[in-house]
């Protein structure tokens, strides 16, 4: 079968298409016939060798995110051959991830597919929703409490705002000005602002006294942590971006996990018309290397998707 992989590190152009073994599905697996893989930071990451270089003779495959259909179940499963499903394809650094034509999975890794959306709009769920609303557990907020989230016209940041909004939270967007009326109509922040120079001063400007909560998806870390009010939380999604404790602020990273469970909360949310994907550009997988090039350049709003 044929699978995204890389051998080497640098720019999309080690971005390859490669023969591979179909895997099979042992105990508490399940193997996806691929129908739409999104691409995503982490995937820049690992072939521009934010990761490390790759061991001469051996590659890596690419892809966090799936959406297909069931087509082979190992032993002990409760998905049966013919679901529609989407997972996430934990974890990087494995000779095959989820851009491929097929792909095995934990099956506590994967949930039934959103009704509403095809299969390119519902491979953007797994890691990007499920990234937003661990993050948002972390920061513990409850109903009424207000929530600062920056880069929110990104996928992460989208997603954020939205499941915020159904637990109640007060939100408050920071997005490019071109992005306001997308973030405060489409995906209901309740305030928006721009970052500027100093993004704690713009998110003060409007809550003088601080956000109960900052969910820092555009990574910008010492910039915001001002934004934050005394005793309050925010949490990062890049270990290695993480500002340091102050003012009784309490200090968490967010790094994905899978659950199946979660995923499939997200997905009736998806289903009852509460989430909004956003794709920004389908290719075949034949052209990989060209949709990862697209995907690091400036201007996208929504994922890019590689279509088997």
């Amino acid at each position: 079968m044929r699978a995204v992989v890389i051998r080497s590190v640098g720019s999309p152009e080690v971005v390859e298409i490669a023969e591979v073994p179909r895997p099979e599905p042992g105990a508490g697996q399940i193997r996806i016939k691929v129908e739409a893989a999104a691409l995503n930071p982490a995937d820049a990451g690992l072939w521009s060798g934010a990761f490390g270089p790759i061991p001469d003779g051996e590659y890596l495959g690419l892809g966090w995110d799936v959406a297909g259909t069931v087509d082979a179940v190992g032993p002990i499963t409760d998905f049966t051959v013919g679901d529609r499903v989407i997972a996430i394809v934990h974890g990087g650094g494995k000779p095959l991830g989820g851009q491929a034509e097929y792909v095995v999975v934990e099956q506590y890794a994967a949930a039934p597919a959103p009704a509403r959306f095809d299969s390119a709009a519902a491979s953007t769920l797994p890691l990007n929703a499920l990234t937003a609303v661990q993050a948002l557990d972390n920061l513990g907020l409850r109903s009424g409490d207000t929530l600062a989230v920056t880069g929110a016209a990104g996928a992460v940041g989208g997603y954020a705002l939205e499941i915020a909004r159904t637990r109640g939270i007060r939100t408050l967007a920071l997005a490019r000005p071109s992005d306001e009326e997308y973030v405060t109509g489409t995906l209901g922040a309740r305030w928006f602002t721009t970052s500027g120079d100093d993004p704690a001063a713009a998110i003060r400007g409007i809550w003088p006294d601080g956000a109960d909560g900052v969910l820092d998806a555009a990574v910008l870390s010492d910039a915001v942590i001002g934004a934050v009010r005394d005793g309050g939380s925010y949490t990062a999604l890049r270990g290695d971006r993480i500002p340091g404790p102050t003012r009784g602020i309490k200090i968490h990273l967010t790094s994905v996990a899978p659950d199946g469970a979660g995923l499939t909360k997200l997905v009736h949310l998806a289903d009852a018309g509460l989430l909004t994907p956003r794709v920004a550009q389908t290719y075949p997988l034949a052209d990989a290397a060209k949709a990862h090039a697209r995907m690091v350049q400036s201007g996208l709003r929504g994922r890019v998707v590689l279509i088997p």
